[in-house]
């Protein structure tokens, strides 16, 4: 019964902050030092080149784990209000990074990666998104523009354009080897039509402020980090850890 009563006090409080935090993200998203776009050049991102000139040797980890592909955690058994986007087994993930939590198991598994990763100022999440064949990922926003999104192609099956994001009223089609950069507050949606798997890196970073903004930016996000929402996602992760690896070895 208290856990019971503690997780709708929680999603009480979810439901205040969201709009709080999308009218301070709005708020601030127009004086980022990088603008206020639903896609970015990657020429304001020095890392994109970091992990294109070393996406080779990062698909060469993500082959390793793709076998098990089918036991990794879905998207909505770490995050468990993602059940509204995601419902099904077609979305799996493979954390190595969650809000600034390391997942050391899997980042044992994955060291050049996990190298490349720790090079990249301000990055707070990273996971391979695996999307199962003909998967479709609906309409979704993120809450907060004090985070900017990435995905680095690794598997891009069939041809250009059978592997689509829209963000916004733009149109991504992945490639390999090459990092998209994008603001998540703006709907967008994913589309893998072919019979095979489709795999990105997704990482979040901390969106570029000029101070007292970087100030306020880093504050919520610690807080972020700190909630019952996040620290629950990590204890599930590690849960799943600790039992792939027993089993796996």
């Amino acid at each position: 019964m208290r856990r019971l009563i503690f997780k709708l006090r929680e999603q009480v409080k979810f439901k205040i902050a969201r709009p709080l935090l999308l009218k301070i993200g709005n708020w601030i998203g127009k004086y980022s030092m990088v603008g206020d776009h639903p896609v970015f050049d990657n020429s304001q991102f020095i890392w994109t080149n970091l992990l294109e000139e070393n996406w080779t040797l990062i698909r060469e980890e993500l082959e390793n784990i793709l076998p098990f592909h089918q036991q990794l955690p879905n998207l909505q058994d770490i995050q468990q209000e993602q059940m509204v986007l995601n419902q099904d087994n077609n979305w799996k993930t493979f954390f190595l990074f969650g809000f600034g939590i390391k997942a050391t198991l899997n980042c044992q598994s994955c060291p050049i990666t996990t190298s490349l990763l720790e090079q990249i100022p301000g990055m707070k999440t990273a996971f391979f998104s695996v999307l199962s064949p003909h998967k479709h990922i609906p309409a979704h926003k993120g809450i907060f523009k004090g985070l900017i999104r990435s995905h680095l192609g690794l598997i891009i099956p069939g041809k250009q354009g059978d592997c689509v994001m829209r963000i916004d009223k733009e149109n991504i089609c992945w490639q390999p080897g090459k990092a998209v950069v994008f603001d998540d507050t703006y709907e967008h949606e994913v589309w893998n039509n072919t019979g095979e798997l489709r795999v990105v890196l997704l990482l979040d970073v901390i969106r570029p402020f000029k101070s007292p903004l970087s100030w306020i930016n880093n504050t919520i996000i610690n807080l972020i980090g700190n909630s019952s929402y996040v620290k629950e996602a990590m204890k599930n992760h590690e849960k799943w850890e600790n039992k792939f690896y027993t089993h796996v070895g």
